[in-house]
């Protein structure tokens, strides 16, 4: 009996010590960082600076006397002033292009700084010219001029009008015809040049017309200048002068 007891007293030990709870245990270990670094926050780029634009040259007007090598066509003896009293002028202009061109005109010498004065302000507002030059380079032809659509002064040659011959007044070198084209000069039942019949409607403006307080009549009236776009029978809208003829 006693025997038996003693070992059953042993097994409810062992049973018991069984029963207590587990010896607390380490945490467990968190794992190691990764090396990769992380990412950066997505940030804006600003993109290159644009190039400023170009600003365009200045305005240039150079004034030199004429001589008869100048005006091969455009004079001969018994116009009213000789090749002395004329001037050969360099400027800058707007083209219907928009950008700038170099021209030449051949004017009175008494009028050049009324006309640099103009077209420096022509320039300055990018008022468009088609071209400039001298009515030589079309053989003194001014009807050929016209139909360039080119803007020139001095021609010794009588003036487009009814009633007996008389020198126009760009036999003087003092009258201008701007932008022939799109300023035609209309003579009777003429239009001067034909391919101005497109621009016969002055209540349409577009881009290098003379109009009535526009920028063109309005530049040539700061220097005292008439502009033959008023005339009722016979408007010359392309005719600027220093006389009023």
């Amino acid at each position: 009996m006693t025997r038996v007891r003693v070992t059953v007293l042993a097994v409810l030990a062992i049973g018991l010590s069984g029963c207590h709870a587990p010896a607390a245990t380490a945490p467990a270990t968190a794992p190691a960082p990764s090396l990769a670094a992380a990412p950066s926050p997505p940030r804006s780029v600003a993109p290159p600076p644009s190039p400023s634009p170009t600003a365009p040259p200045a305005f240039a007007g150079t004034v030199t006397p004429a001589t008869a090598a100048d005006v091969p066509h455009t004079w001969h003896p018994g116009c009213p002033v000789g090749p002395d009293h004329l001037s050969v002028l360099r400027m800058s202009f707007w083209g219907f292009d928009n950008r700038p061109h170099t021209g030449t005109m051949v004017v009175n010498s008494l009028v050049t700084h009324d006309v640099v004065t103009v077209f420096a302000t022509l320039y300055r507002e990018r008022f468009p010219i088609r071209r400039m030059r001298p009515e030589d380079a079309y053989g003194g032809s001014d009807p050929d001029s016209m139909a360039d659509d080119n803007t020139s002064g001095f021609n010794c040659r009588y003036a487009v009008a009814s009633g007996p011959a008389h020198w126009s007044v760009h036999a003087y070198g003092e009258a201008i015809d701007v932008n022939t084209v799109e300023n035609p000069y209309l003579f009777g039942l003429q239009v001067l040049p034909p391919a101005g019949r497109a621009y016969l409607d002055r209540s349409v403006y577009r881009p290098g017309m003379a109009v009535r307080g526009g920028l063109l009549v309005r530049a040539f009236a700061a220097v005292g200048w008439t502009w033959g776009g008023t005339a009722f029978s016979s408007p010359d809208y392309q005719h600027f002068s220093r006389t009023g003829g």
